[in-house]
């Protein structure tokens, strides 16, 4: 992982509604949640929950997939174990 993308990825958590939204898809695991039922759980307006999900979406935490005429919002699971994996590695360990 380039450190760009770390810092999109770390950049995109580091908002209230957004870290929200992201543990929120983390807890509903795998088959993830409609916008309409985070935006009803969170108490987030539309509007904003979609300039949320726009955010988290472009730095590679979630992923979206339509489902008829709902929009599903899943946690790239690979994405927040890479992450980690970079903190770990470059941010963690003293070098030898």
């Amino acid at each position: 992982m380039e450190i760009s993308n770390a810092v999109e990825r770390l950049s995109a958590l580091a908002q209230a509604s957004r870290l929200s939204i992201f543990r929120r898809l983390i807890q509903a695991g795998p088959g993830g949640m409609a916008a309409g039922d985070i935006s009803q759980e969170l108490a987030i307006p539309p509007p904003t929950l979609s300039f949320h999900l726009k955010d988290l979406t472009r730095s590679g935490l979630i992923r979206a997939q339509r489902e008829g005429r709902s929009i599903i919002y899943q946690a790239d699971y690979q994405a927040i174990n890479d992450l980690i994996g970079y903190l770990k590695l470059n941010c963690c360990q003293r070098p030898v």
